[in-house]
């Protein structure tokens, strides 16, 4: 098996393996090669640059059983047994997106034990499993935005083959699989890749430190990492598809930028594997340069995250104001996220001191995710509050109904279904006592700048930070958790029973709404949503045709007179009309 490796910035690199040091041979442009007779599968190996000890892993290791500072291992990708042979995704157009954190999903935390629950997903009615980032970060817990390792399937979820489980698993159980990947910066500890060549820019900076290198010189090579590493999840594990994290923060000045040879190569290995695959973009610019096609000026991805319509919902479910939601927070906002994606289409954002966004014209709103919830709208709150903690049951329900009966994606943060009492917490695990310690002070002094109490933010280092963001399954049966549960699986089965909520057609949506009597109606087709966000009870008028039936109700006590319904405070019903 042959070992390269490119490292443009080193005069001299040696392999270690099997106790061996041996000299590697420079090949073209600053790519290093050796085929000693110890490089088969399961192998160890590192890379002394200039005779720097100690050795350090491979930038392309597929896998780190020892952690980010510890040796790669060999993996022959061949030799794992499929069983997925003539699966295809289904479309997204048709999808419902659940995304999950591996290491709070279950008590083990794996990616077999994920395994286990994957009947739960198909019951509720999900087509698409979104994993949070995987790839190899620093200790034994995290989010997964500090990868270094990027080829390597994290040790502690159980590395490559537990990887290929999964995702055969999810294929069994014809749920398609979703890898999150991060493009736009890498982590702080256990980053040996500007060792090795230009990887990083100062040309560009970014919250986390300097942009990766994506126009600069010697770029060519780390866009191929970044591309190569894009198809080696959607070929060697069998992925469907990738969510690419924050892609504003990606800085790319070529004429060709690095989104749309993404989706030019991803195109092409779908043709070549003969199965569906799909990218969608997390992102707040609102730029829908991002899913246009490039034949109309855009990138080509398939979709993209749509925070406009989660914060006009949050803000007007919780009643919150601070920071971004400061912007938001009318029933008329709300109306406009169902209506036209965008909220913020070129509008002026107080909280951001100028005009943001421009507004899709044309694009179908199969392009855009709506949630209620995300691992960033839960963890980036000191507590992590879910949203059941923060509204009431007929809350909760009315946001449901309006996420996944709306012109979008509809995608589900793990829990939220059976409005789970478990906080997502940010929580770490570094091993470097200073990184630990500078994590843990500034996750305090972040939120002590904005006004919080700095006792009140949990530890990210404590491991019982950790403990606690996991899902308690027990409390699935119980109430009212089985209520909201039920709910929720009734209105995915209504989704999916009804063409017009599926078809993103934003042109066909017609929204009514009473900003002072706090009510609001969505009507797609022959389905009718009716939602009062009052605190007293009254009538809600539905439009000229006459309802057929109340089709789902969140309270008992709602009625249905012509074309009237009598809705109690904090209640949503679903009318079919004739």
């Amino acid at each position: 098996m042959v070992i390269r490796v490119w490292a443009p910035h080193a005069g001299r690199v040696e392999l270690a393996i099997a106790s061996e040091r041996i000299a590697m041979t420079l090949g073209d442009r600053g790519w290093w090669l050796a085929d000693p007779p110890a490089a088969v599968a399961g192998a160890d190996y590192a890379f002394l640059l200039d005779g720097a000890e100690p050795p350090i892993p491979d930038p392309r290791s597929n896998w780190q059983p020892a952690g980010v500072h510890g040796p790669s291992r060999l993996v022959d990708h061949a030799s794992f047994r499929w069983s997925d042979a003539g699966w295809n995704a289904p479309a997204l157009e048709a999808a419902v997106i659940y995304e999950l954190h591996v290491g709070t999903f279950t008590p083990a935390g794996t990616f077999d034990a994920a395994i286990e629950r994957l009947r739960h997903l198909v019951d509720l009615g999900v087509t698409h499993v979104e994993l949070m980032p995987v790839a190899e970060f620093p200790g034994n817990r995290g989010w997964g935005y500090d990868g270094v390792d990027l080829f390597a399937p994290h040790h502690s979820y159980g590395g490559p083959d537990g990887l290929k489980r999964l995702a055969d698993a999810c294929h069994a159980h014809r749920l398609a699989i979703l890898i999150d990947v991060v493009y736009n910066h890498l982590g702080p500890d256990g980053n040996y890749l500007p060792r090795f060549g230009p990887y990083l820019t100062d040309r560009y900076s970014t919250p986390w430190g300097d942009a990766i290198n994506f126009d600069d010189r010697g770029s060519d090579e780390v866009r191929r990492f970044f591309c190569d590493n894009a198809q080696m999840w959607l070929r060697d594990y069998h992925a469907d598809g990738l969510r690419i994290d924050a892609v504003h923060a990606i800085s790319d000045n070529s004429a060709r930028h690095l989104l749309e040879q993404l989706a030019e190569e991803t195109a092409a290995l779908e043709q070549r594997l003969g199965r569906r695959l799909v990218l969608i973009a997390e992102s707040d610019a609102n730029d829908p340069r991002i899913v246009r096609p490039p034949e109309l000026g855009g990138y080509g991805i398939g979709a993209q995250w749509s925070d406009d319509l989660h914060h006009a919902l949050h803000s007007v479910l919780t009643g919150e104001r601070t920071g971004y939601y400061a912007d938001f927070g009318t029933v008329a906002d709300l109306a406009k996220a169902i209506t036209r994606a965008f909220v913020y289409d070129g509008r002026h954002s107080a909280f951001r001191g100028r005009r943001h966004g421009r507004w899709p014209a044309g694009i179908s709103g199969n392009r855009f995710l709506g949630y209620l919830q995300t691992h960033d709208q839960v963890g980036n709150r000191a507590q992590g509050e879910r949203t059941a903690r923060l509204m009431s049951l007929g809350r909760l329900k009315i946001g449901a109904a309006i996420v996944i009966t709306a012109p979008f994606i509809p995608m589900i943060f793990a829990g939220e279904e059976w409005a789970a009492s478990t906080p997502f917490l940010y929580f770490t695990g570094h091993d470097n006592p200073d990184l630990a310690r500078a994590v843990s002070e500034g996750r305090k002094r972040s939120f002590a700048a904005a006004g919080g109490a700095i006792g009140e933010v949990p530890d990210p280092q404590a491991p019982a930070t950790f403990a606690r963001s996991k899902l308690l399954w027990s409390e699935v049966a119980s109430p009212p958790h089985n209520e909201i549960l039920a709910w929720y699986r009734e209105l995915l089965s209504l989704r999916a029973a009804t063409p017009e909520l599926r078809d993103g057609r934003l042109d066909l949506v017609k929204v009514q709404f009473d900003e002072a009597a706090r009510w609001l109606t969505i009507t797609r087709g022959a389905i009718t949503l009716a939602c009062n966000l009052a605190d007293r009870t009254q009538p809600v008028a539905l439009g000229d045709r006459a309802p057929r039936r109340i089709v789902m109700a969140s309270d008992p006590r709602i009625t249905l007179s012509g074309a009237t319904v009598d809705l109690p405070p904090d209640t949503v019903a679903i009318v079919r009309t004739s």
